[in-house]
């Protein structure tokens, strides 16, 4: 295999104005308004010569959020200083940083739209 398998995610939303104030928030980063036709979408920072994965926010009609279908994990330093920030931006923890051991350490977080979301860091 010559790339990682997973190319794209998108994290389906009701309410993008809150959304958006979330994980800008949270990450400490802006997203960008995506061209796109029939639904609003708001993509992750992402350079194609980087390792890891792009990403959206979507909201289009039918597009239902909560379910946890799929889970993102986003990569931080240290997971606590994100989880720490998740209830600050209207969101509630799951599950306090916790070691997976020779993987590093997870966080589980809900969003303000109820996803949940993993927070990963090697420390």
């Amino acid at each position: 295999m010559l790339n990682n398998p997973v190319i794209w995610f998108e994290i389906i939303v009701q309410d993008m104005e809150r959304a958006k104030a979330f994980y800008e928030s949270v990450f400490q980063l802006k997203l960008e308004r995506l061209n796109t036709v029939n639904f609003e979408m708001w993509g992750f920072p992402a350079a194609m010569d980087k390792v890891g994965v792009g990403g959206a926010l979507v909201k289009m009609e039918g597009g239902v959020s909560g379910g946890n279908s799929t889970r993102v994990y986003f990569s931080c330093k240290d997971c606590a200083v994100e989880a720490a920030a998740v209830p600050e931006f209207g969101g509630t923890i799951y599950r306090e940083k916790m070691s997976i051991g020779e993987y590093g350490f997870i966080a589980l977080a809900f969003d303000t739209e109820g996803n949940m979301i993993g927070l990963h860091s090697l420390e």
